[in-house]
């Protein structure tokens, strides 16, 4: 199984949004088969096969979620981020800014999906850029 090391590692990677494909593809390849960020603080928890479990450390201070969910706002900033104009801690300032709770990317179906506070979802999207291995 996969470990918080090899996670952190395969991060150090990540400059931009512009570089989440390839980062999706290594932890694939770690057996990482999704993963939920949460917005409040930035721990993520990682899912494997059978049911295998990591939780990293929080990234930053808590930072209150805006009980108020903006779409619109929330994708021009995922654009912005994914364009590689912003980095990872003004994405997750602007995601709070807008109602964004957390999201869960699904490495099997290649999928990012988006949450509010309410649980529900704000948007899904493909992956793009992913040679997804599990299809082979």
């Amino acid at each position: 199984m996969f470990t918080l090391n090899q996670i952190k590692e395969a991060h150090t990677k990540v400059k931009s949004g512009a570089d989440f494909p390839k980062y999706i593809q290594e932890l694939s390849q770690l057996g990482v088969l999704t993963y939920t960020t949460y917005v409040s603080d930035g721990h993520t928890q990682f899912i494997g096969k059978d049911g295998f479990t990591l939780t990293s450390d929080p990234k930053y201070v808590v930072q209150a979620i805006s009980g108020e969910s903006k779409m619109m706002e929330f994708q021009n900033y995922l654009k912005q981020h994914q364009q590689g104009q912003s980095d990872y801690p003004t994405f997750c300032r602007q995601a709070a800014e807008t109602g964004t709770e957390k999201w869960t990317s699904d490495l099997i179906n290649m999928t990012c999906t988006y949450y509010d506070k309410k649980g529900n979802q704000m948007l899904v999207e493909t992956i793009p850029g992913v040679y997804d291995i599990n299809r082979v």
